[in-house]
């Protein structure tokens, strides 16, 4: 992961207790190359993680149902359309289709109850919407 520039702004993400060890992720929108793309961070074996929503063998969204990455015995996460599965500390590929492959990281980090993550060059909170009244408001996580 590219090391955190000064000048980023940490973008707010959730609470840290809303990721439960190996629960459901917090997902949110993120922009990558001027593309809005998916991304999501969880819990897992005390550590927080968060990854670009897109499998490594087909970049497609993963998640079975909004948030739910984990397998059936909470091990891995697999890509709900072709069955790809990853470490969920490394995004390290163990399975299926994405041999070889990764899951995009991003870097993120957790105090005082809350959890942030750094944008990198590459990949960007989405810009703000403009209101009706010429102002603008940021997107929501």
């Amino acid at each position: 992961m590219p090391p955190i520039d000064p000048a980023t702004n940490p973008v707010r993400l959730c609470a840290s207790e809303a990721l439960v060890e190996r629960g459901d992720a917090v997902v949110f929108e993120v922009q990558q190359w001027r593309r809005k793309v998916g991304a999501f961070v969880m819990r897992f074996e005390g550590r927080v993680v968060a990854y670009l929503n897109q499998c490594a063998h087909v970049p497609t969204e993963m998640d079975w149902q909004e948030g739910k990455f984990l397998d059936r015995d909470r091990e891995l996460i697999i890509c709900s359309i072709h069955g790809a599965t990853y470490d969920p500390l490394s995004g390290r590929c163990v399975g299926g289709p994405c041999l070889g492959g990764r899951l995009t990281p991003l870097r993120v980090e957790e105090r005082d109850a809350q959890v942030y993550w750094y944008p990198s060059s590459d990949i960007q909170p989405l810009p703000a919407e403009p209101l009706r009244d010429g102002g603008s408001v940021e997107s929501p996580p």
